[in-house]
């Protein structure tokens, strides 16, 4: 069961994608093959690297591209498109084919981590929905990585639904904050959707709506003997939610058989609270009854706590991990990148005064290049099917130091971006939420140095070329330069 499946998203495009589509077909451009490529320019939060999300999705919207007969009426009730463009789109299916990264694969920078090569009007109809979906699933999974490293291993849950910003971003953005490394969620469409492990405890409105906190906390875990977690700070913490939660877990779940869960914090000074909460937890026989926190976290907040010498077990992140508050853009962008026409592959470049929204050209391979110990020393953009051998020491270019010897020695390399949609048919299912989970981690457990995971001043990870790339790209700007 998914969202994308049960509904029809092709309408939910800009309509210049529109616009365009109408001028190509009206032109007998519809059917040249163009390449685009999605990268993004900058890592959020100053981060040292993202992961790479959302793809199931744009596979599933691109395979399911169709125009009803009411999205039809609609547009040409707009008064702006050829008759026989609509008929067109009437009969539409996406035939292009798409290239991307795995999903989950960590990535930088101004690299492609997808490319659709398609007829000219597949490939512009795309664009909205490809970049909705890797822009924002791409955020909360790098996000909520962030998270989880500032953690040190302690549980960290998606708490954020009701901050979302609609019902899509909480359910997506819950399968997202999984592939970053959350343990579960709190929305349990998210859990009926994707297999996430869901989780939640009560809300401060049980406490209010019973006569007394220890009466609320009594008929709780009544009816949830194996999984009481209590709410303690409805009134104060110390004085009332910690003694009658102790009390609760003595004369409730003990003559029962069973042990109190966990106690949950949500306001007020956690790292102060979860140090005295523990000391009286631990002083009445309850060392195996864990802390959970909430209220506002992050990365910074969650680090701070842990310096102090907080005892919390586990965090429940809600609003700013699921909007990213602290840096809410990714900035995917969709970029031309060749044309073809007549069988001939023809570049394309953008050009800008401001160097960094210059276009990397053509139809191209990336390659991870790793040392002899595993670790991913730089990324390697090539011409498409050029060959990268490096079996002997092999030169490469620094495109923002062109001036400086690289050479690479005693490395190996892996193609990164691999077919996953040919001529509008899906190659393979996706693999397992869990799988693509585990890859994540083993990436950043194996391959990415801790230097480029650090929070401050992380180690940047080197984008380089090979000299026949760059040259190709070098002998285009000077071809653009003089044509303008």
């Amino acid at each position: 069961m998914t969202i994308c499946n049960s509904r029809n998203l092709s309408m939910m495009t800009d309509l210049y994608e529109m616009t365009m589509s109408n001028g190509y077909y009206l032109e007998g451009g519809k059917s040249d093959r163009v390449t685009f490529d999605v990268f993004f320019r900058r890592i959020p939060d100053n981060g040292g690297f993202a992961i790479f999300a959302g793809l199931e999705q744009v596979v599933e919207v691109l395979t399911g591209m169709r125009f009803e007969d009411e999205d039809i009426e609609y547009l040409s009730s707009l008064n702006m498109f050829d008759d026989g463009f609509l008929d067109y789109l009437a009969h539409y299916r996406f035939t292009g084919d798409v290239d991307a990264f795995p999903e989950g694969t960590v990535m930088y920078p101004n690299e492609p981590v997808l490319t659709v090569t398609a007829p000219m009007i597949d490939a512009q109809l795309a664009e909205t929905a490809v970049l909705a979906q890797i822009n924002h699933q791409s955020l909360i999974a790098t996000k909520a990585r962030r998270i989880v490293r500032a953690a040190q291993g302690r549980g960290v849950s998606d708490f954020g639904a009701r901050r979302a910003h609609n019902m899509d971003a909480a359910v997506y953005g819950a399968r997202a904050a999984y592939i970053g490394g959350v343990n579960g969620s709190a929305t349990v469409l998210a859990g009926q959707m994707f297999g996430i492990p869901i989780s939640g405890t009560m809300a401060h409105s049980w406490v209010m709506y019973h006569g007394s906190e220890f009466d609320a906390f009594r008929k709780y875990a009544e009816i949830y003997p194996d999984d009481t977690v209590l709410l303690i700070d409805t009134y104060d913490v110390l004085r009332s939610g910690t003694p009658n939660a102790i009390r609760c877990a003595k004369e409730v779940l003990e003559p029962m058989g069973r042990r109190l869960k966990g106690v949950r914090l949500d306001s007020g000074d956690l790292a102060y609270l979860s140090k005295a909460v523990r000391r009286m937890l631990d002083d009445a026989g309850l060392i195996d009854c864990r802390i959970i926190a909430s209220n506002s976290l992050d990365e910074y907040s969650i680090t701070s706590i842990i310096d102090q010498g907080g005892r919390i077990d586990a965090f429940g992140v809600g609003e700013r991990l699921i909007t990213a508050k602290s840096d809410p853009v990714l900035g995917a962008v969709y970029k031309i990148a060749s044309i073809e026409r007549d069988g001939v592959q023809i570049p394309t470049i953008k050009v800008s005064e401001a160097v960094e929204k210059i276009t990397n050209p053509g139809r191209k391979d990336v390659h991870r290049v790793y040392d002899g110990n595993g670790h991913a020393v730089c990324d390697l953009i090539a011409k498409e099917g050029e060959d990268v051998d490096l079996s002997a020491p092999y030169r490469v270019i620094d495109p923002i130091k062109p001036w400086k010897d690289i050479v690479l020695e005693g490395c190996t390399s892996k193609r990164l971006l691999q077919p996953v949609i040919r001529n509008g048919k899906p190659l393979s299912t996706s693999p397992k939420l869990s799988e693509i989970r585990e890859y994540v981690e083993s990436q950043l457990r194996d391959e990415i140095w801790q230097e480029e995971q650090r929070f401050e001043n992380p180690h940047i990870h080197h984008m380089d070329m090979t000299p026949a790339y760059y040259e190709f790209k070098m002998d285009l700007l000077k071809r653009a330069g003089g044509s303008q």
